[in-house]
């Protein structure tokens, strides 16, 4: 081995071991647990080896009685948690908003299919038209977000920073925006829009003459004795003693706040305990808008939609439920009328708990599902974590073997360690080995190593015109640079 290879391989392997100590990692369910041991012990057995989990809350709810437990911890490092820990509970918040459409339809304060621009008068153009029933079942037509270039643009950019997308949705802005949408050709079928919901729910506390979060607690939080569940529309309604939103990455997750979208869950927390109550009077039929989970119209062959509930079809059983998630948090809860029995399973990682829930009902796993229940995102972020990785050493090395010139060098050296970063950040570390990581950062370290050998022995430029490669570098620096600084930050 020449020498000049030598030194690049050493380097490489020391840098690959100090790697080890920035590595990422995926979040991991430690041992502690509260509350009731044996109902811990079964959902450790749901879990089936499945792992980035950090923090569960389970409720299981049974005709004589209700158990609760705590597994894993708050945040890294954190207490354990408890069955009374508040998570962000996400499109579960929907439920609320549809038993409190079924509930006010009791008291003729409305009727589920008056139009919206009856209800909500400041309404103009098409949207107007669309009836409470069918924003709450999901059928008005209306996009899953109301969004403009730049919106999308903003929610890229909180995916990269783990940051809140809904944080310049008030109230006034949802409204405005309905404006300028129209039901598209979908409307009477069903396609999920948290649009939708999020105009139902502002239409009913406009008609009530209050704000959303009053509305809820007044009509259906405090009846039920849900006086832990919150509906955060600003930093300073956050509970003090929450668990901590992680993402597949293990990277700490902003909250996810904006009232306009809170009737589609968004700044909506709650309990395991207080999600039993809400199940608990579902199952008697004594909570406030327990009609809402009455299927009335059809998505597919195994699954009907009420006012925000949907119902499903798993073999000979039937199971009413509703899931969520957002930036840090996975939810889901259900019942099953012909047992009467319910769960809760609430987690402060992305990882889907749907399972859990259905495994905890002693649903038997659907045969045709091989392996995990990973979304696509699950996959994407693998593949962004053993892509960018890889991808900047590799770029270094063939730029240094073909030696073109230093700018063209210096270019791949631009790029390296932000790929590094965004592979660290936005990498799916509960599918991917975490050591991987440190091989390409011990990768990338060699490739600097060979390139700076042969800088000096490189013509600055080696093909015309001079322009061309310098406007390429400056772009690589102002592109690469700042993006680098912001996923570090």
């Amino acid at each position: 081995m020449r020498k000049p290879t030598a030194i690049a391989l050493v380097v490489g392997l020391v840098a690959t071991a100090a790697g080890f100590l920035i590595a990422p990692g995926a979040p991991s369910l430690g041992g502690r647990h509260t509350g009731d041991a044996e109902l811990a012990a079964a959902t450790r057995a749901a879990l089936d080896g499945a792992r980035g989990y950090r923090g569960l809350a389970v409720a299981l709810v049974e005709p004589d009685r209700v158990r609760t437990a705590g597994l894993g911890d708050l945040a890294p490092g954190g207490p354990p948690v408890e069955p009374g820990t508040p998570f962000e509970i996400g499109s579960i918040g929907k439920t609320l908003t549809g038993m409190l459409l079924a509930h006010r339809a009791t008291t003729d304060a409305v009727r589920p299919d008056d139009p919206l621009g009856v209800v909500l008068p400041q309404v103009t153009g098409p949207t107007r038209e669309v009836t409470l029933a069918e924003l709450a079942s999901h059928r008005s037509g209306l996009p899953r977000l109301a969004t403009s270039p730049v919106d999308l643009a903003r929610l890229a950019w909180t995916n990269l920073s783990a940051g809140n997308p809904y944080a310049r949705w008030d109230v006034d802005r949802v409204v405005d925006a309905a404006s300028e949408e129209s039901p598209g050709d979908g409307r009477g079928e069903v396609h999920y829009s948290n649009f939708g919901v999020a105009l139902l729910g502002q239409a009913l506390a406009a008609q009530a003459g209050t704000g959303y979060p009053e509305l809820l607690d007044r009509e259906l939080l405090r009846p039920l004795g849900m006086t832990r569940t919150v509906v955060a529309t600003g930093p300073g309604r956050l509970p003090a003693d929450r668990a901590a939103g992680t993402k597949l990455n293990g990277r700490p997750a902003d909250p996810w706040l904006g009232g306009g979208y809170a009737p589609a869950g968004i700044g909506v927390w709650s309990t395991a305990e207080d999600l039993a109550r809400l199940l608990v009077g579902l199952l008697a039929g004594t909570a406030p808008g327990a009609d809402a989970a009455t299927p009335r119209f059809t998505e597919d062959d195994h699954t009907r939609i009420g006012y925000g509930w949907f119902t499903s079809r798993h073999g000979d059983r039937e199971v009413v439920w509703h899931n969520g998630g957002t930036g840090g948090f996975r939810s889901y809860l259900a019942i099953e009328r012909a047992t009467g029995r319910g769960v809760v399973v609430l987690g402060n990682t992305e990882h889907d708990v749907d399972r859990i829930g259905l495994r905890l009902l002693g649903v038997p796993d659907d045969p045709t599902e091989d392996g995990p229940d990973v979304p696509l995102a699950g996959w994407i972020g693998a593949a962004l974590a053993l892509g960018f990785s890889f991808l900047g050493g590799l770029g270094l090395l063939r730029a240094a073997r073909r030696m073109p010139d230093r700018l063209s060098l210096a270019g791949s050296a631009v790029w390296a360690p932000l790929y590094l970063a965004l592979g660290h950040r936005l990498g799916n570390w509960s599918l991917v080995p975490g050591w991987l990581w440190p091989l390409g950062f011990g990768l990338s370290v060699a490739g600097l190593v060979v390139a700076a050998r042969h800088w000096p022995t490189l013509p600055t430029i080696a093909d015309p015109p001079a322009w061309k490669r310098l406007a390429s570098l400056a772009g690589s620096v102002l592109v690469a640079v700042p993006l680098l600084i912001a996923v570090a930050a």
